[in-house]
């Protein structure tokens, strides 16, 4: 599926298309080019971070959601661990989440105090165990709770407030505009939406009409998330909601390098959007050499960076990773099969080898 062919006959007919701003503005913090790497429990440490800044092209990077309550125990290494970054990651924003107005008040001057460039707030996380301890969108049905957490974070911290969130619980309570207005009348510097509610998890289609109405109610910087799956989805939003910035998620793992495809794509003018979407392709697609290189820099960098759970780090990339490399399935079980992070780097290698090997008998 992709989010331009299902929506832009009937939403984006004639226009034209518009590319992904060059750059966006967060309180004093100046995002370029305007794309952010969307928060991802489990995926969003340190090293992904890094190696998306290695490749270029994404303008803002964030932690995985972070508790709290964790950050202000002093011996909750999770908490550590999630909020540990380096100096080359700049911008990076600190993603929190909780539901006691001083409790994300103290955790937020903790942000700022590591060097943090921006703090955010997650409404949006489905998880059940989050939700039920009143936390991601489990929000979403107290608006005077999140009220209170704008006004005791924005107070205790000078670094750009922002929040993330979803449309709502469900179809039948779909709060977004009313909730992005209270953003920004608590002085919060930008909004991102992802376009679902928390009942559908992230199934079923984002609704983008969502992120529009937001885009119609407040000045401050509004930045689109939902189903966008190559660089034109990443231009069709721009198109059709006027956001000002795109946030890009579970589309990452499996193609690192969209941030770099959406800053090389400029769409040229066309008659029609969908006609200008079909025929107009100014990106770099990468060679087998290039996810070959891709895998091993990432999964060496796992091994110096001596994380614990390198192995499993390395297996849970590898499906995304090996996505539409010939013989991938062959490499995914022999990795999933090793015991130690050196022999799955070493057979990584090994199958690269032998596949541009054949690559270059094919042609000569």
């Amino acid at each position: 599926m992709r989010k331009f062919w299902d929506n832009s006959i009937t939403r984006t007919a004639g226009a034209t298309p518009l590319p992904v701003p060059k750059s966006v503005r967060i309180g004093t913090v100046t995002i370029s080019p305007a794309t952010v790497l969307a928060p991802m429990a489990g995926v969003t440490d340190t090293v992904f971070r890094r190696f998306i800044r290695s490749l270029g092209g994404c303008g803002l990077i964030m932690t995985e959601f972070t508790s709290a309550d964790g950050v202000l125990r002093q011996k909750d290494q999770k908490a550590k661990r999630y909020l540990h970054f380096y100096e080359d990651e700049h911008p990076i924003s600190a993603q929190l989440f909780g539901s006691d107005p001083q409790v994300m008040a103290e955790a937020a001057r903790m942000v700022e105090d590591l060097g943090f460039d921006l703090v955010d707030l997650n409404l949006g996380c489905p998880a059940k165990k989050v939700v039920k301890c009143n936390g991601g969108s489990g929000l979403l049905r107290d608006l005077p709770a999140i009220g209170r957490i704008f006004e005791s974070v924005r107070t205790a911290v000078k670094i750009p407030f922002t929040v993330k969130f979803r449309a709502g619980w469900n179809d039948e309570e779909i709060v977004c505009v009313e909730l992005a207005r209270m953003a920004e009348n608590c002085g919060l510097a930008a909004v991102a939406l992802h376009a679902r509610t928390r009942e559908q998890g992230y199934s079923g289609q984002a609704r983008w009409e969502w992120i529009t109405a937001i885009k119609d109610v407040v000045k401050i910087p509004v930045i689109g998330n939902g189903d966008i799956r190559t660089p034109e989805d990443a231009c069709a939003m721009v198109t059709e909601t006027g956001c000002d910035a795109v946030m890009i998620g579970r589309t990452a793992p499996s193609n690192p390098w969209i941030f770099r495809q959406i800053e090389q794509c400029s769409p040229a003018p066309s008659a029609t959007f969908e006609e200008s979407m079909r025929s107009h392709k100014s990106y770099d697609e990468p060679s087998e050499v290039d996810r070959y290189q891709m895998i091993r820099t990432y999964f060496q960098m796992l091994i110096e960076e001596e994380l614990p759970d390198a192995v499993g780090k390395m297996k849970q990339f590898a499906s995304w990773f090996t996505h539409g490399v010939p013989g991938g399935a062959a490499l995914r079980k022999e990795i999933y099969e090793s015991k130690a992070a050196p022999e799955v780097l070493a057979r990584v290698e090994d199958f690269f080898d032998k596949r541009l090997a054949q690559n270059v008998a094919a042609i000569v």
